[in-house]
């Protein structure tokens, strides 16, 4: 999960010259000009001040957006379409993607990207921070199914995998919840309708390949590549995930070549002394540092 600049006028520069003018006396200015100061003074303060006021009247042309792509949502000299898939894949798996409204507008997120792979009835955006029945019937119905799991890592969370092997009913839904994890908590926690479903959790060795982007620890995967091995494990097709990551890889191969740096995990840099910032005096935040520094998941 590009901004708008915010169009400004040059109030300083020109806001200053009435004040400047109005501060001097009208003594002191036919002492400074030998008598005509008063009246020039008078004439050059009413010329800034209808220069100011020219200025204000002026409109403000907004920031332009650049042009984007309209299936990867990326600025069009940078699209990403070359790595999707020719064809949505065909999946039975529906995914719903609950996404916290702050990662709508992030430059590089990652939820377009899953959603140009996939067909547009097996894949849909929810954004927001508080859901009910009232106000999202259709969310509410679908968590209240009995075949319908969420995906978000607990002590109650059952392995993905191991589930599959032993429900009776085989999952039809997934949702993933899509923001920062102080984000994610946040929805998980405040909304009764996402403990409904089952929990579920994906029990993965592999590292995030989301390499522009800080994690918490070397184990935290992005909504994209969450999605990729859960549907990779659901439709029972590794080859699912694979297709997902390309265009990840790709969005992190071209920002690295033009600036960006890796970002390594707050886990990776508290291991090996390099956190750039004063351990936390806050009880509860120390403790997840030093959980972190101890490889024990939080």
């Amino acid at each position: 999960m590009e901004l708008q600049k915010e169009a400004r006028t040059p109030r300083d520069p020109v806001a200053r010259l009435p004040r400047a003018s109005r501060s001097r006396k009208p003594d002191e200015e036919e002492r400074r000009e030998g008598g005509s100061a008063p009246a020039a003074t008078a004439l050059d303060a009413e010329a800034d001040g209808a220069s100011a006021d020219g200025l204000w009247e002026l409109p403000v042309e907004p920031a332009e957006r650049r042009p984007e792509c309209s299936r990867c949502s990326r600025p069009q000299k940078v699209c990403l379409c070359p790595f999707l898939p020719v064809h949505p894949l065909h999946i039975s798996t529906h995914l719903y993607i609950i996404q916290h409204p702050a990662e709508e507008n992030k430059v590089l997120r990652t939820v377009p990207l899953l959603a140009a792979c996939l067909p547009q009835d097996k894949c849909k955006v929810k954004i927001g921070r508080r859901f009910s029945e009232e106000r999202d019937p259709e969310l509410s119905t679908v968590c209240r199914k009995s075949d319908t799991l969420i995906l978000y890592p607990g002590a109650e969370a059952a392995n993905l995998e191991e589930f599959i092997l032993d429900s009776p009913i085989y999952p039809s839904t997934i949702i993933i919840i899509d923001g920062t994890w102080s984000q994610a908590k946040d929805i998980f926690y405040k909304n009764s309708l996402f403990r409904l479903p089952k929990q579920v959790q994906l029990k993965t060795s592999i590292s995030s390949q989301y390499v522009i982007r800080a994690q918490p620890t070397n184990r935290c995967l992005s909504t994209l590549e969450c999605a990729a091995v859960a549907l990779s494990i659901l439709e029972k097709n590794n080859y699912i995930q694979e297709i997902l990551l390309r265009p990840l890889q790709a969005l992190c191969s071209f920002q690295l070549q033009h600036g960006a740096q890796i970002r390594l995990s707050k886990e990776h840099l508290l291991k090996n002394g390099l956190y750039p910032k004063p351990m936390p005096k806050n009880k509860r935040k120390l403790r997840k540092m030093e959980l972190l520094m101890n490889s024990i998941k939080i």
